[in-house]
């Protein structure tokens, strides 16, 4: 969050937060490279998916202690709530190790938003949603091409069985459309306008109250308002974030899940 980002110039007003807040410049320069601050983030999560799992399995025992026991109910949240059970107890080992990261990834990276001194979803940048989208739109392409043969995997979901010939004009180039563009594309857009307006809208009411608060009068004594709503707001962003990396992985098996169907 900006510090002191408000501009308070002789007459001027509180200046609301927007997308300009996004842009953050480049904290350093490596080989030539500017890296900003999601940049940074995004190295660190990786850093902190496989620290964290990497000590809660390095001294595995019978008994698990506190480490261990929080690694293997991380681990299987995703392994038994989103794999195996949409994808199937057939195929699903396989996408594990993906869908654990995508979703540790994606919640990491969204609560970075409200933690002190970091307060930035780097979610919040459309680049970083766009690629895991497409990542996950080429897994459950192939697996699906894998499974039936590129024919196959496109004719059955273009041309559903049961469905009157006539509209196969309008059904075919829809559900091409799906396939292709609709489904990766939203994938994404979900993702980075629930972080973009989330971290937006606690920058409008922190900032407006610390505005409110320098202003005197009664903007001072109702900016513990503000102060208050923006904190309970913090909660509920929490609560968006950790669901909006749920949704993320859940909407990948299933697509995968999709692909991998005889009846597809």
């Amino acid at each position: 969050m900006r510090a002191l980002a408000l501009v308070r110039s002789e007459g001027e007003g509180f200046v609301a937060p927007g997308s300009h807040d996004f842009q953050l410049p480049p904290l350093f320069t490596v080989a030539g490279l500017e890296v900003t601050k999601p940049m940074l983030l995004i190295v660190l999560s990786v850093g902190f998916i496989g620290a964290f799992f990497y000590l809660a399995a390095k001294r595995g025992s019978l008994v698990p202690g506190r480490l261990q026991f929080a690694g293997e109910g991380a681990y299987s949240f995703v392994r038994n709530g989103l794999a195996r059970d949409i994808i199937g107890s057939a195929d699903f080992m396989k996408f594990v190790p993906y869908l654990v990261t995508l979703f540790f990834f994606i919640l990491i990276n969204n609560v970075y938003g409200i933690i002190p001194f970091i307060q930035f979803p780097t979610m919040s940048h459309i680049g970083f949603p766009a690629a895991l989208a497409a990542i996950s739109f080429f897994v459950y392409n192939i697996v699906g091409i894998r499974r039936h043969g590129f024919v196959n995997y496109f004719k059955a979901a273009m041309f559903p069985p049961g469905v009157p010939k006539a509209v196969y004009v309008i059904l075919t180039p829809i559900e091409l459309m799906t396939i292709l563009f609709t489904r990766p594309l939203t994938l994404a857009m979900r993702l980075f306008a629930n972080m973009f307006a989330g971290h937006l809208l606690l920058l409008v009411f922190i900032l407006g109250a610390e505005y409110m608060l320098h202003s005197g009068g009664l903007a001072a004594i109702l900016s513990p308002f503000a102060f208050g709503i923006g904190i309970v707001l913090t909660f509920f962003e929490l609560l968006v974030q950790v669901l909006q990396a749920y949704i993320f992985t859940l909407l990948s098996s299933l697509y995968i899940a999709g692909a991998l169907a005889e009846e597809h």
